[in-house]
């Protein structure tokens, strides 16, 4: 008889996933557990596949299949990002092994905090790329004319840009974030969708704008086309919830799935937000 190595002696025959679920926007929350067989190598993504497959809970319940987004599977969409065991993380890249080591008596699933609910793990994520709108986080380019060969760009600046390009907007460093609050509002009975989607987006430019759109702005001011409009991203950076928002918690680094050197990005902006003003009280 061959002898198991340790850690296959200690695979359990079953997993129990508590997932914390709501069944609609502003609904109360409610927790649900579920049992699914022991696989080797599965990840969270994986396992909410076999509990939508079996649409039982542990009781044997029948009940609807929980509602998770994904789409790439390989940590690039940035879109399956769910709190697991306390921490947000990426869940395609969440691996049960893992998981299994540091809590060996359950999986526990929660949608992130920091966004409205939509049903069970699905949140509302439009603040995250308002924010982006608001620091014009893109290369303006006004034709598809061919206008020649761009800028060149050092090594160096490659080198620095690289890794903030790597940012896939998944709210891991927003949902960490001590400053950046959840805004949750409700449509009123005498407003129409046009004035309710004005209200919150209004309410949206007010808050803290993130470390993933303070990051992305280093970006594009950094790029040889990105920075003619420099000036206008600092003076969003500026304004309302903007770079002194931050209380440098730190927290954004320590969780994003890409490593990307958010703080270092945040130093640069209170950098260059500091010059511009600056400059604009000279221009008076």
């Amino acid at each position: 008889m061959i002898a198991l190595e340790p850690n296959l002696k200690n695979r359990p025959e079953w997993i129990n996933v508590r997932v914390r679920r709501q069944d609609g926007p502003g609904l109360e929350p409610y927790w649900e557990l579920h049992k699914i067989q022991y696989e080797p190598e599965l990840n969270v993504i994986s396992v909410l596949q076999r509990i939508a497959a079996q649409a039982t809970n542990s009781d044997g319940r029948k009940v609807a299949p929980v509602v998770w987004d994904c789409g790439c599977l390989e940590e690039v969409c940035g879109s399956c990002t769910m709190v697991i065991n306390g921490q947000v993380r990426q869940s395609c890249s969440a691996l049960v092994d893992k998981l299994l080591q540091d809590n060996p008596d359950e999986l526990v699933l929660e949608p992130m905090n920091k966004f409205p609910v939509v049903r069970d793990l699905m949140v509302d994520r439009q603040r995250l790329f308002r924010a982006l709108t608001r620091v014009k986080a893109w290369v303006p380019v006004d034709s598809y004319y061919d206008m020649g060969s761009g800028e060149r760009i050092l090594r160096d600046t490659q080198e620095q840009n690289y890794p903030l390009s790597q940012c896939m907007s998944c709210g891991c460093c927003l949902d960490a974030c001590p400053q950046y609050t959840k805004v949750e509002l409700t449509k009123k009975s005498d407003e129409t969708d046009e004035e309710f989607e004005a209200r919150k987006l209004a309410e949206f430019d007010k808050d803290f704008v993130g470390p993933h759109a303070i990051s992305q702005a280093m970006l594009f001011n950094n790029h040889p086309t990105g920075k003619s409009l420099a000036g206008e991203r600092l003076e969003a950076l500026m304004g309302p919830g903007g770079i002194a928002a931050c209380g440098n918690a730190q927290n954004c680094v320590a969780v994003c799935p890409k490593e990307i050197p958010l703080t270092t990005s945040i130093a640069r902006a209170g950098r260059a937000t500091t010059v511009q003003a600056i400059k604009k009280w000279f221009e008076k």
